[in-house]
């Protein structure tokens, strides 16, 4: 992988329009003709770039009669109010009365995205916004870049973005930003109003609307600091004579640098910890739920009856999930589970009010009462009075047909003390013979939940197997066991099954590979070794893909970290659907920093999709026509490659290194 500057993280292809020296703007254009023109902006009072502003009331004109739609989600004041400012529209004018006071020699703008639109056919100005200064100096400094869900490249919408000239790494939760934006229907922004200076940049979904960042709230931030520059350059306009002819004329105008910032958010995961609550649903079981995941067990100890002052490893069996913060207790102990009424100590780490894990020690009382017996029938009085036996509920799990690289799986009602596999019988049909196969064992879950267990075994594919399992093969922790269980199931031909390998041509970083489904869900993972990824007996389907670059080399996607200045973990998607046909070997190359990155994301599982314009819908439904008549999915492949990508951000040299 090519070396990243150390300290700049900017992508290499630019925003998809160069800022013009003028305060109030039209912002980047969406590509493509429109069918219907959005309202032009005719002038305002206060002027765009008027300077010692006094007034708290704006009014702005256009050639049309306008609305303004959803004011809370896409208008944005900076430097951000208390109050949220009145807005309406009166024909053609748009009339905002600031409620908060006006800071002295401070630039306010009003950033109202793509929520003007003309009245009649809803075309928006996009990225529109007017500045004005309450002093005698305007500042007219930007920044600008692009917004994505780390996990999933979703452009993120109307999503905050500021910065903070105060440089500590504390100011981003404990301090107002200073500037602020929100990003469009494409997941760009533009921070305007800026001072010289260094900042750093955030991102935040602030649903408190304080402006600072809570440990539960979605964040990005950017690895170093920016200093906005502008930069003059030579614009070209096209003019069109009355005879029809066209002509270009240049003219001076500015750039504004950076633009090209890519931020994407995640989330810590962080969530208070506290036992949210306990139960003994049944005689024989204990329940303990906690707010969240945990990396160490709690101390469960008996208060109370004949074993006093156990842990429950002494008389209980754990069973636990991977993230520890849902726990089942079966008691083992005949003593304690004849205790109708049960006190133990918990002692567990809880969040305290400064946000630290501590120890506390609760006493919890766990009751348990036998239901009522109902009132036997008249039929049933002279029935036989000796007790039903009681037997495990013992269930196979498993598809019909049988995939060729599963094993067998099962699920018991209660833990199993033993299992006598001699007991166990696995048969192929021979004919019309079952010929009995060997080595057969029922094991653990490896996972380590106590009620899950599998048979592993070597299929022989499209063959007929039956399984025996006698009664009392299997032995529960209370002395109960299994009825006799007898299953007869298939295994599928490997003619039913897609082989898929991607060969990865540009990353020498651990690299894993999830592919996905039309929902943009993993359906199973493997890691890149020697540069391929290999996904064996795939079921035919429509599937996608993408990669994340495993930093820590764990095998797991890992989140982001603002107090160890930590990125989440890079994203990259295919950006091609694959229809995968049974009995076929599919073999594809891939450069994971070829597309542009907001262009890597297949259209069809992108979900944070720009509102269509008329003719949209139509154009996409026959493009989707196409691609169904492909072999693979192939037809639309590279129709990415071709689209006016002034708006997209290349992938190369895109994050620093980490």
């Amino acid at each position: 992988m090519r070396k990243i500057n150390q300290h700049i993280k900017f992508l290499f292809v630019t925003l998809a329009t160069i800022s013009l020296v003028a305060c109030a703007s039209i912002g980047r254009p969406e590509g493509g003709p429109r069918d219907e023109m959005p309202p032009i902006f005719l002038g305002s009072t206060p002027a765009p770039g008027a300077t010692n502003v006094s007034t708290k009331r704006i009014e702005l004109v256009f050639d049309e009669n306008v609305q303004v739609n959803e004011v809370s989600n896409k208008v944005v004041i900076s430097p951000a109010q208390k109050a949220m400012p009145s807005i309406i529209t009166s024909g053609k004018k748009v009339i905002v009365e600031l409620r908060d006071t006006l800071i002295p020699n401070t630039t306010y703008t009003l950033d109202f995205s793509d929520a003007i639109r003309d009245l009649n056919e809803g075309n928006p100005i996009d990225g529109f916004a007017l500045d004005f200064s309450t002093g005698a100096v305007i500042d007219t400094l930007r920044v600008s870049g692009m917004l994505f869900e780390a996990r999933n490249l979703e452009p993120a919408q109307g999503i905050i973005i500021g910065v903070h000239s105060n440089l500590a790494d504390s100011a981003i939760s404990t301090l107002k930003l200073e500037r602020i934006a929100k990003t469009n229907q494409l997941g760009q922004f533009t921070v305007r109003g800026l001072k010289p200076g260094e900042y750093h940049i955030f991102a935040l979904n602030d649903k408190n609307r304080d402006y600072r960042w809570d440990r539960t709230e979605d964040v990005a931030f950017f690895d170093t600091t920016i200093s906005p520059t502008v930069v003059p350059i030579e614009v070209f306009d096209t003019l069109r004579a009355i005879d029809g002819t066209d002509s270009l004329v240049a003219r001076q105008g500015t750039k504004y640098l950076p633009n090209n910032v890519l931020l994407t958010w995640f989330n810590e995961g962080w969530a208070a910890q506290y036992l949210k609550d306990y139960k003994r649903p049944e005689r024989r079981r204990l329940t303990f739920n906690f707010a969240t995941k945990s990396d160490s067990l709690p101390m469960i100890t008996i208060a109370n009856g004949p074993k006093a002052g156990l842990e429950a490893k002494e008389w209980a069996l754990l069973n636990a999930n991977t993230t520890l913060d849902s726990l089942e207790y079966w008691i083992k102990d005949p003593i304690v589970l004849a205790q109708d009424s049960l006190y133990v100590a918990a002692k567990y780490f809880r969040t305290d009010t400064n946000e630290n894990l501590t120890w506390t020690t609760d006493t919890l009382k766990l009751f348990y009462k036998e239901p009522k017996e109902k009132k036997k029938k008249k039929d049933d009085e002279n029935a036989d009075s000796v007790p039903k036996l009681s037997f495990i509920n013992w269930m196979l799990q498993a598809a019909n047909p049988q995939d060729i690289n599963r094993p067998l799986q099962f699920l018991s009602s209660q833990p199993i003390d033993t299992i006598h596999n001699n007991k166990i019988k696995l048969s192929i049909k021979r004919d019309t013979i079952w010929e009995q196969v060997s080595n057969v064992k029922i094991i653990p879950d490896s996972a380590g939940n106590i009620l899950r267990y599998s048979m592993p075994y070597k299929w022989e594919p499209g063959e007929r197997y039956q399984l025996l399992i006698d009664s009392a093969a299997i032995i529960g922790i209370y002395n109960e066991c299994n009825k006799a269980f007898k299953q007869e199931f298939s295994v599928r031909p490997t003619e039913d099954y897609v082989n898929l390998f991607f060969n990865i041509l540009d990353c020498d970083q651990p690299l894993v590979v999830e592919l996905l489904n039309s929902s943009d869900k993993v359906v199973k993972t493997a890691p890149v070794i020697d540069g391929k990824a290999s996904f064996n007996y795939l079921l035919p389907g429509k599937y996608y893909a993408r990669a994340f670059i495993d930093s820590n080399n764990n095998g797991e996607y890992d989140t982001g970290n603002i107090a160890l200045k930590q990125q989440p973990e890079e994203i990259y998607y295919y950006n091609k659907r694959i229809n995968a046909k049974k009995n076929w070997d599919i073999e594809q190359s891939w450069s994971i920093y070829e597309q542009p990155l907001d262009l890597q994301k297949p259209l069809d599982i992108k979900k944070n999709k720009p509102a269509q314009k008329k003719g949209d819908k139509k154009r996409q439904d026959e493009e989707n026509e196409e691609d169904e008549d492909d072999e693979f999915g192939n037809s639309n492949y590279n129709s990415n490659a071709n689209r006016n990508s002034s708006n997209s951000f290349n992938n190369r040299g895109l994050r620093q290194n980490r």
